[in-house]
């Protein structure tokens, strides 16, 4: 079974179009200054209407993550055991994502070092992220609420 289909807009076109050609694009409020993802129409700070798109460094680190046993969409089955993480980027925002890593085993912890890494899957293209290094990581201040 493949996997579900992301259904892309003129809103988050830009976003799938950069990813497609190996960039990580985010908004950027010409207002307030504020950077998000994912895409809307307004400022999720401010809710003005003026931003841009700006292209990402494609570094950040682990926020957080959760490790899924269990397949709650058919087409997960065979990737389990599987991670879902929120990585922050260095400009900010932050997503949910996989991180990459080069085995199961590899440990994931908080504040982890990471960098984009593009992958295609099913013929999507999507925004994934492996670890910096295997060295333990620095430690970092938890995130302001």
């Amino acid at each position: 079974m493949n996997s579900p289909v992301v259904d892309v807009s003129a809103v988050d076109k830009p976003y799938w179009e950069g990813l497609s050609n190996g960039e990580l694009l985010y908004q950027h409020c010409s207002h307030c200054g504020n950077n998000w993802l994912p895409a809307r129409e307004h400022c999720p700070s401010c809710l003005g209407a003026h931003h841009n798109w700006q292209r990402s460094t494609g570094h950040g680190y682990i926020v957080s993550w959760v490790v899924y046993h269990v397949a709650y969409h058919e087409s997960f089955k065979d990737k389990l055991p599987y991670n879902v993480a929120i990585v922050e980027l260095e400009e900010g925002p932050r997503l949910l994502t996989n991180i990459v890593t080069p085995s199961p085993a590899t440990e994931l912890s908080i504040g982890a070092d990471v960098r984009l890494r593009v992958e295609y899957e099913d013929g999507q293209v999507l925004a994934r992220f492996e670890l910096e290094s295997f060295a333990a990581p620095p430690q970092r201040e938890p995130p302001r609420s």
